[in-house]
């Protein structure tokens, strides 16, 4: 289900009003975010629990693989994929309604 919007002339400011607050928002929620894995990364707390919301820490490795650089070389084995693999730790805050 499609939903209508009028635009008025007012639209614009109206767009630009919402795009600020989001970007507000945003920043907010970002060293709310970054304070929480801060605290979870360096203690044995995981989980923040609020009263309509709980926040998890999360951990895990990516690996990355530079493809071009491995096409050049075109040496494609097990242990050369390996030497243009890294890992690196990811972290992340996800966040549920109770």
């Amino acid at each position: 289900m499609a939903t209508t919007i009028n635009l008025t002339p007012a639209s614009a400011d109206e767009l630009g009003t919402l795009l600020a607050q989001i970007a507000t928002l945003t920043k907010q929620a970002d060293a709310l975010k970054d304070a929480m894995k801060d605290i979870a990364s360096s203690s044995d707390t995981k989980v923040f629990e609020g009263a309509l919301f709980k926040c998890t820490y999360t951990e895990a490795d990516r690996s990355v693989t530079d493809w071009k650089k491995l096409t050049k070389d075109l040496g494609i084995s097990a242990d050369k994929i390996a030497e243009y693999t890294s890992t690196t730790a990811v972290f992340s805050i996800k966040t549920t309604s109770r």
